[in-house]
């Protein structure tokens, strides 16, 4: 292998393990996201987890945040809860930060 190869498979390597770690704090946030959502509709502990991991599922729908907006926004709706989408923006923004803030401290 030559020079030029090595440097080209460790240049893919470090995109896949960048990939890697978006992806982690993504879904580490779409947690979060759902954690606060779920404090907000007052659900049970047992609740909010689960409804945290479905706010992780709904990420998978379409490319974006929009899904998770969507989901969140029409379930605190659907609650009650007085919410737009400004407010969740401004939520998920914030997660965003922590779950960094997380994942480098290596929070579990």
């Amino acid at each position: 292998m030559t020079t030029f190869d090595d440097r080209e498979k460790a240049f893919e390597n470090l995109y896949a393990r960048d990939q890697e770690i978006q992806f982690k704090i993504l879904a580490r946030r779409n947690r979060l996201l759902g954690a606060w959502a779920a404090s907000l509709m007052g659900l049970t502990d047992v609740e909010a987890e689960a409804y945290a991991k479905e706010v992780v599922r709904a990420d998978f729908e379409e490319a974006g945040d929009e899904d998770v907006i969507r989901k969140v926004l029409g379930d605190l709706t659907s609650a009650g809860v007085e919410c737009d989408e400004a407010r969740i923006r401004e939520a998920l923004e914030h997660k965003t930060v922590e779950a960094r803030r997380q994942f480098i401290e290596g929070v579990e």
